[in-house]
């Protein structure tokens, strides 16, 4: 990041500004938006990625480390990302850097203000990040990253009314409408996972009984996997076997693998989740009226073994079925990189003006080099 370091200081003020106007014109900027790379940050509970992006979606370099743990201050985190973001600059001409962080980001992008995995609570991380960086940083909700990605370069191309739906430990989720992502009054929209669905339910971590996520996730499926292994049912010898009887080793890639060999338990389980999705997107269908669904995240792997069960189920509840467009249900294309490039691409549109002030600076560098330059051939000639 030498370019930066040597003409750069911290926009503060300005740096804002630029951020509060990019919702209300992301449609529009993208497409005139600098072809320059740009680093994308995708930020969970276990791995932090980091790639450099280019104006087409393509990974130009990825790194990939372990999130320090949650109990660790807010501070050992910005570390870990600062020196991600350091170490690829050293070999590539950044411009700007996005981050999708699982959690709850506000309106202005600036705050995480409730991260479930991480000790973040109201922190203020794009301003940190931006302070030591010295270049533009844009925060946003992992879910709402991936959403972007999909829209731009992935499953959900072409489509002016997208929601994705994220499955891994829980369910996340994004809104686009006309090519802006909707983040709410508060920038915590498209929480979708803890809509109530079943009164009385499973006990969720948010608190509240019956999520959606608690019936359609990672989660969900690895508990009713163990609970058959626990109480030692016959369907479950399969997977009892296949972990030696160590039932905490189930995990959701190992259901996916065992149903696609044929487990007859894991099949069904996987066929469980997916009606409860087409049930939890008939909801939406019924709220958002969207044109496509897109399913990304871990347990989307599974792929038509859990999405085919959701298009059925969403069929089959949807309001007003046979009398009313069907929105298309696809599974996400660009897999779980989706976050780093929606985060490196949003991060673009913050790039310009910062790109036009670095120019400024830069000229003004060579026109005083150029003055001094012709005061010593001056002085060399007298």
């Amino acid at each position: 990041m030498s370019t930066y370091r040597d003409f750069t200081a911290p926009i503060g003020s300005r740096r804002a500004t630029v951020l509060r106007t990019v919702g209300t014109r992301e449609r529009r900027s993208h497409l005139t938006a600098p072809r320059v790379p740009t680093v994308g940050i995708d930020i969970g509970g276990t791995k932090v990625m980091a790639g450099v992006v280019d104006a087409d979606g393509n990974i130009l370099e990825k790194l990939r480390t372990e999130t320090p743990d949650k109990s660790k201050s807010p501070k050992v985190v910005e570390d870990t990302i600062a020196e991600l973001v350091l170490d690829l600059s050293d070999r590539h001409d950044v411009h700007a850097v996005g981050i999708g962080a699982a959690g709850w980001v506000d309106a202005d992008r600036n705050r995480v203000l409730f991260a479930p995995h991480l000790s973040w609570r109201n922190e203020p991380l794009r301003d940190r990040l931006a302070s030591r960086l010295s270049v533009p940083v844009l925060v946003d909700n992992d879910a709402n990253t991936a959403a972007w990605a999909e829209w731009r370069f992935g499953a959900g191309r072409g489509e002016d009314h997208l929601v994705m739906i994220t499955l891994g430990t829980g369910i996340g989720g994004a809104i686009l409408e006309d090519g802006q992502v909707k983040r709410g009054k508060y920038g915590v929209a498209g929480e979708f996972g803890h809509m109530q669905v079943v009164p009385g339910g499973h006990r969720c971590p948010c608190g509240n009984r019956g999520c959606w996520e608690q019936y359609s996730s990672g989660n969900a499926l690895v508990r009713e996997a163990r609970e058959l292994a626990a109480a030692d049912s016959p369907v479950a010898y399969g997977i009892i076997e296949h972990v030696k009887g160590s039932i905490g080793d189930i995990t959701g890639p190992m259901i996916t693998e065992l149903a696609r060999d044929g487990d007859a338990m894991c099949i069904e389980l996987l066929q469980d989740i997916g009606q409860w999705l087409g049930v939890g997107i008939a909801n939406l269908a019924a709220a958002l009226d969207p044109s496509c669904f897109v399913i990304g995240g871990g347990v989307s792997a599974a792929d038509d073994l859990l999405i085919g069960p959701a298009r059925d189920a969403f069929k089959r509840h949807l309001t007003g079925r046979g009398y009313r467009p069907e929105a298309r249900i696809v599974r996400a294309q660009l897999g779980p990189e989706a976050g780093m490039v929606g985060a490196a691409d949003l991060a673009r549109l913050v790039a310009r003006r910062f790109r036009r002030a670095k120019r400024r600076r830069v000229e003004r560098f060579e026109r005083y080099e150029r003055y001094t330059q012709s005061l010593r051939s001056s002085q060399e000639t007298l």
